[in-house]
């Protein structure tokens, strides 16, 4: 068992472009894994790509994490004793470490061009032999040196890799061995003396004490080497001297089969985010991908989840990007878990500009509060209650041609007539006692109510489908009810 206080996990992700369900799901089972186990969770931001990182998707990383409801206790808006936790404000201590590193031998100073190293590999690969960098400037000799530089080369940093086998126990596959032919020595710091990922992430997590980095499996080829650098870290004294436990999570897999990218259109937060899916529903499938909470439960809130995860539970398979199964589980979460009056507010951003259709002026609380509890049944997202609810808000129904024609088939206008007459005739304008005009109207014409109800449903709402008629129609009023059915009647007699 993991003692608590050592558990430190982190999530970096870089800003560059919009948020994306696989980096969410990286960070819930990073939080959920500090959680568990009373320990810290470390946000930062991996920002030294100069050429990608943006300061627009960094704001968006933020307003994400605050969205989902992550509370980080180490990171760029909370702070912390590590400070500061983006990348591009720690330069001055990458170039320190790569200096210390290149003294204690650890690194050294090569100068072969791209083209040399290209022209290197393709010798290799005919020759079936690892394609990967050669070490050729493992022992360029002093003159050597003074050659290149006076041709005007500029160096590269490159990390020199131990001559054994790297060897790990992943927590979600097992032990893991890599020769030391298949990871050869890397670039950790570009000509131009700006660092490179491969020196900046594991310098950070030594800095900040990482234990356990939990990340997506296409970064699983990159662990040998950072193992490797880890060591060389703490024989220069920086850090705690400690590897990190790695555990790698399954790949997210979209549509035919192939791994979930972010030019996914499914892949987008900001897609689930402008839809209402509520963040916790949205979590809840996430988690799915790779783990379960019991085989025959899939719905379950964050605290219940952080008693019972457990990253040796992580299916090691690719995790398929079910959109329907993902809805269903909001759907659940809409019903089961949001009290009334929490999706009356939840709605609201959906019930107002710029989504709603309607004018600030004719939108109605207490109308819509009068209906949400029908509505709480029938949506799979926030977004769906603008359709459901607009008949209430809107100076007319909507003009939906299909349900028209559907409904006002020969004979309507005869039965919609009598309706009329009785709903205007009712001394109380409640849902009962309308249900029982319309069933009677439609008896006189000898139909159930059923299809009796449907014109009077279209008349008023637009719509074949949707809250509960009656419910509604009391909502509604009889002024409004009365004039849409007028309104009704004289189309069908025009």
């Amino acid at each position: 068992m993991t003692s608590p206080s050592t558990v430190r996990v982190r999530f970096c992700p870089s800003p560059t472009g919009n948020p994306h369900v696989g980096l969410v799901r990286t960070a819930l089972f990073n939080w959920a894994y500090a959680r568990h186990h009373g320990g810290t969770a470390v946000f930062r931001i991996e920002d030294t790509d100069a050429a990608r990182d943006s300061e627009e998707s960094y704001t968006a990383l933020l307003d994400a994490m605050n969205w989902l409801g992550f509370d980080w206790d180490e990171g760029p808006a909370t702070g912390g004793p590590h400070a500061p936790y983006r990348q591009s404000q720690r330069m001055g201590i990458y170039a320190d470490v790569a200096a210390r590193l290149l003294d204690a031998g650890h690194a050294y100073h090569c100068y072969c061009t791209a083209e040399e190293l290209e022209e290197r590999r393709e010798a290799a690969r005919a020759a079936g032999r690892p394609s990967g960098y050669d070490g050729r400037c493992r022992t360029v000799t002093p003159e050597q040196r003074a050659a290149y530089e006076a041709e005007g080369r500029t160096p590269i940093v490159r990390f020199r890799m131990p001559d054994e086998p790297v060897t790990f126990t992943d927590l979600v596959r097992g032990e893991l061995t890599f020769a030391p032919e298949n990871v050869p020595d890397y670039g950790i710091v570009r000509a131009n003396g700006a660092p490179l990922y491969t020196l900046v992430n594991p310098v950070d997590d030594a800095l900040m004490e990482i234990t356990h980095v939990l990340r997506g499996e296409d970064l699983l080829s990159s662990t040998p080497r950072q193992i490797a650098l880890y060591r060389a870290l703490a024989d220069i004294g920086v850090g705690g001297g400690g590897v990190p436990a790695f555990g790698h999570l399954p790949y997210v897999m979209g549509q035919g089969n192939k791994k979930l990218s972010k030019r996914d259109p499914e892949s987008s937060l900001n897609l689930y985010r402008e839809r209402g899916f509520l963040p916790g529903a949205l979590l809840n499938y996430l988690a799915l991908l790779g783990w379960s909470i019991a085989e025959d439960r899939d719905i379950f809130s964050m605290d219940e989840m952080v008693a019972a995860f457990d990253i040796g539970a992580v299916n090691a398979n690719p995790a398929r990007f079910d959109l329907a199964k993902a809805e269903a589980v909001n759907a659940t979460h809409i019903r089961e878990r949001l009290t009334a009056e929490e999706f009356t507010a939840a709605c609201e951003p959906w019930l107002r500009a710029p989504y709603a259709p309607w004018k600030p002026e004719q939108y109605d609380p207490a109308a819509f509060a009068a209906l949400a509890p029908l509505a709480q049944t029938r949506v799979t997202v926030l977004s769906d209650i603008t359709e459901n609810v607009d008949f209430l808000f809107l100076d007319e129904p909507v003009a939906d041609e299909k349900s028209w024609q559907k409904a006002m088939k020969p004979g309507a206008e005869a039965v919609l007539g009598t309706a009329r007459e009785k709903l205007a005739a009712l001394p109380e304008w409640t849902a009962e006692a309308l249900k029982e005009a319309v069933q009677t109207a439609g008896e006189e014409h000898g139909l159930k109510l059923g299809k009796a109800q449907a014109p009077v449903r279209v008349a008023v709402t637009g719509r074949t489908v949707g809250l509960p008629l009656f419910e509604s129609l009391e909502v509604l009023g009889r002024d409004r009810v009365l004039a849409r059915v007028d309104a009704a009647l004289a189309r069908l007699t025009a």
